[in-house]
Parts: structure tokens; C-alpha cells; sequence
């Protein structure tokens, strides 16, 4: 049968009104039933038939009585309930393993970052450290009081989400890893699918939810540690591309006989601008550490001898900017964003990369005269990908409520 000819059913209808009324109060909460009927046109009397089947289930508060000038009897204000439910984040990076547990509101209320140098260790010895750590939150999270539903891993490579496997890592030295497997083998979590995804791309979504960036809709957040990613958001939304491979930034060519890189071409823009390019560059020959991994190492000793004013540490970080700009110049005259954010490593370089990264922007995107591109430093730093994690369980949990919702008989549209 064509799904696109097929009636939807009461239960369906309920559902996506569920959604509706969840997602409403989570966006402009704290809401009455009358101002959520307003904003969505439902009637009140399918709202208020929504809202206790969402209160009873856990996923809304009522508080105190409105009184914003209402006319006749006040109705109680409704929030998320932040008491709960939870999504559970993970990541895997070059040379550390992140957690973090976020409520239904997307504030973390558990978040902890475990150093280990993952290169040395296969794919099983690592996630099985991801497992002990996640089984670490969950237990900080149920005596919060918390609830898990559900599972993000955030990965450093080429994932298909929908095989749930991780096709390549080059920085790790991976390859066809079905992450999801093993994971959902050893983790009993929750109600909902356990997601996987590239590391930018949750560092994008990061961003989007939880970085400060309200007045943004469309950005490239380019994420520099020992490789570079990118997350490309549209109108609010990830671009994926097929099979999820988009926002590859880092292996953009910026060098075309530059040096050779783990992907197996030549001058790509991470072994160029990436941070054992700029250490190298620099003269500090230690081994490269993400600040997640290493907060105390080699970038510390970068960032100490930039301030200082250093003249080979500045070359070094001018340099990887003109890169870093060929790049970027070159995202932007393909999907031309407001902003680019620039993320990790490059959080803390952004004030010594902005005017080469500048440069090279306004000398090679052709649109910038007329529509301009805003360099912005991440708010969130290393956590912006573990963060985005998270809030990707939680954000499932907002569409799609029926898997919360275990208890409910469909009982009107």
C-alpha cells in the first residue's frame, strides 16, 4: 500500500498532536493549555485531553495557576518536566571518551570526560570503556532521580547512521565498526534506538541547541582537534547528505602537493591547519592531545607561548588561518551560511585565526559583499559534541513522544 494514500489512522493523529503539544511547551514554555491551544489550533478541550495524558506520563509539570492577566479563572502553567526522563550522550574521540546526562529540558546534569589515548586500543577495548562510563552516568542519573531513554554516540569518522556502523576513522585507525551492535549487546538503553553519528554533526546540533546562538538558523561549525570536522546546519536543521558522509571538511584539499594525509590524498586541510600540523609548525614536537583528552599538554604549552607573542607560535597559527580560510571560503560559496562557528582547538586559536581566516574569506567568497559571514568562537568548547549527543536523545523524545508514552490509550485526536 501507498503510505502517501493511506488515511492517517486516531492513533497516528494522537501522536503527532502529543508532539505538537510537547514540543510547543518545550520551545515557549512555561504555557497554559489556553495559549498552547492558540499557538497550535487545536481545541481546548484536545489540549487539555493531550496534557494529562503528558502530565500523567511524566513528560510535562503543571505549576502554579497563570496570572498574566487572564481574564476569568487562571489555568495552570505547564513545563517540562525536568524530574524524570534523560538522554544519554556519549563520545569518542582521538583521546578521550565523554558522558553526559541531559534532562528534557537539554541541561546536563551529569557530564564527564575520561582521558585515554584511544589510538593505542581496538574498537572493542575503547567502547567497551564507553560502555563502563555510560553505566557509571546511568547509575549518577537514577539516583538523581533520572530516567534514561535513550542513547547518542558521537564518533570521529565516516558514520551510516541508519547501519549504525562506522564505515572509517582515520585518526584512530578504524574501520567497519558496527558501533550500535555492540553497544546495544551491553547497554540496556532505554526506550528509544541507540543513534550514532559523526562527531561534527552533533558538535553542529550542539551549537545549535545549547550554544547561545539563538539568532542563528544557518552555520558551518567547523570542529579542529587532531583531525578537523564539520557540521553544516540549514534553516535549523543538519545537513547529512547521503548516507550521512556530508561536512567533511577536513579533508578538503587546501594544498594540492601538500603533505599526505591517513585518507590517502594529499593536503587535505587537517594535515595542514589540524593540531599536529600547528604543534609541528610551532616547534613543539610533543604528541598532539585533544584539550579533552590532554588539558594540561601540548595546547596549554601552544596557548602559553601565543600570548606570549611568540613569532614562530604566531606564524604556525597564521598559517593553519589562511588554510583553515581556503576551506571555510570554500563551504560558504556551496551552502553560504550566516555564520561560520569555529569549534575545539579552534575555540581557544580564534582570536590569533580570525583575521588570516578573514582574509582568505573575503578575498574567496564571492556572495561576502552582500551577504555577510559572521566568525564566531564556540561557547561549548570540547563538550559541544557529548552535548549535542544528548540532546539528540532528548530531541527524539520531543518528536516522538509514543515511546515515552507506554501508558497511553488513544482516547480522541
Amino acid at each position: 500500500m501507498n503510505p502517501e494514500r493511506t488515511p492517517a489512522r486516531q492513533h497516528t493523529v494522537r501522536q503527532h498532536n502529543l508532539a505538537l503539544v510537547l514540543r510547543q511547551v518545550a520551545a515557549g514554555g512555561p504555557l497554559s493549555r489556553a495559549r498552547i491551544a492558540s499557538a497550535t489550533g487545536l481545541t481546548k478541550a484536545t489540549v487539555s485531553s493531550l496534557v494529562d495524558d503528558l502530565v500523567h506520563a511524566g513528560l510535562l509539570t503543571e505549576l502554579g495557576p497563570e496570572a498574566r492577566g487572564v481574564v476569568g479563572r487562571p489555568g495552570s502553567d505547564l513545563e517540562l518536566n525536568r524530574s524524570r526522563y534523560a538522554g544519554l550522550g556519549l563520545e569518542v574521540n582521538v583521546d578521550y571518551v565523554a558522558v553526559c546526562v541531559a534532562d528534557l529540558a537539554g541541561d546536563a546534569r551529569h557530564l564527564r570526560i575520561l582521558a585515554g589515548d584511544n589510538r593505542r586500543h581496538s574498537p572493542n577495548q575503547v567502547l567497551a570503556r564507553a560502555v563502563r562510563i555510560a553505566r557509571t552516568a546511568m547509575a549518577a542519573a537514577g539516583a538523581a532521580g533520572l530516567e534514561v531513554v535513550g542513547l547518542a554516540i558521537a564518533l570521529p569518522g565516516l558514520v551510516e547512521a541508519g547501519e549504525g556502523r562506522l564505515r572509517v576513522a582515520p585518526n584512530l585507525g578504524w574501520t567497519d565498526v558496527p558501533v550500535v551492535d555492540y553497544l546495544a549487546s551491553r547497554i540496556e538503553a532505554g526506550l528509544l534506538p541507540i543513534m550514532v553519528d559523526n562527531e561534527a554533526n552533533l558538535a553542529a546540533l550542539g551549537e545549535l541547541w545549547f550554544g547561545g546562538h539563538g539568532d542563528l538558523a544557518s552555520f558551518v561549525h567547523v570542529s579542529g582537534e587532531i583531525g578537523v570536522g564539520g557540521g553544516i546546519v540549514i534553516d535549523r536543521e543538519l545537513f547529512r547528505g547521503v548516507q550521512g558522509f556530508a561536512g567533511e571538511l577536513g579533508h578538503v584539499t587546501v594544498q594540492a602537493d601538500g603533505p599526505p594525509c591517513r585518507c590517502g590524498a594529499r593536503g587535505c586541510l587537517e594535515q595542514v591547519a589540524g593540531q599536529e600540523a600547528i604543534l609541528r609548525a610551532a616547534g613543539l614536537h610533543a604528541e598532539a592531545g585533544t584539550r579533552g583528552g590532554q588539558p594540561a599538554g601540548s595546547v596549554a604549552e601552544l596557548l602559553s607561548r601565543a600570548r606570549a607573542g611568540e613569532p614562530r607560535v604566531l606564524e604556525a597559527i597564521e598559517a593553519a588561518g589562511r588554510a583553515l580560510g581556503i576551506a571555510v571560503a570554500a563551504a560558504v560559496n556551496l551552502v553560504a551560511p550566516e555564520a561560520v562557528v569555529l569549534g575545539g582547538l579552534y575555540t581557544v586559536l580564534e582570536p590569533w585565526l580570525r583575521g588570516p581566516l578573514t582574509a582568505e574569506l573575503q578575498r574567496r567568497a564571492i556572495g561576502l559583499r552582500w551577504s555577510p559571514v559572521r566568525v564566531l568562537a564556540s561557547r561549548l568548547g570540547p563538550e559541544a559534541a557529548v552535548r549535542g549527543a544528548a540532546g539528540a536523545v532528548v530531541r527524539e523524545v520531543l518528536s516522538s513522544p509514543g515511546a515515552v508514552l507506554k501508558t497511553l490509550t488513544p482516547t480522541g485526536s
